[in-house]
């Protein structure tokens, strides 16, 4: 968290639900590292796709932050399906986010709406 904070980032979005896998760290204790780092801190467990209620939040979240944001899950994915959703609802350009996808490794043309 220190080196997130370091990086320019301000908010942490943590998407893992916690006990995913018994050698993560709780939700709480990330969120006291992230706080004592001077971070804000999110945690929006996705478990498969996200639900509109946790889409909703990240977004909401994402737009409020003063700066960077820092989302993670095990591989990324749940974070950027649930971001880039987000976006597309919020009117974002479609092609613009699977290029954005492509370009961080992950393949969005068959989540986003079209």
């Amino acid at each position: 968290m220190a080196r997130a904070a370091t990086e320019g980032f301000v908010l942490v979005i943590n998407n893992r639900p916690d006990g995913e896998d018994p050698s993560q760290p709780s939700s709480a204790v990330i969120e006291a590292a992230a706080r004592a780092a001077g971070l804000d801190y999110l945690h929006v467990p996705v478990r498969g796709g996200p639900t509109q209620e946790q889409v909703d939040a990240v977004r909401a979240a994402v737009e409020a932050a003063d700066g960077p944001v820092l989302a993670f899950c095990r591989s990324g994915t749940r974070s950027i399906v649930t971001w880039s959703i987000g976006q597309a609802l919020a009117g974002e350009d479609r092609q613009t986010l699977v290029t954005q996808g492509l370009q961080a490794g992950y393949d969005l043309s068959g989540v986003l709406p079209s």
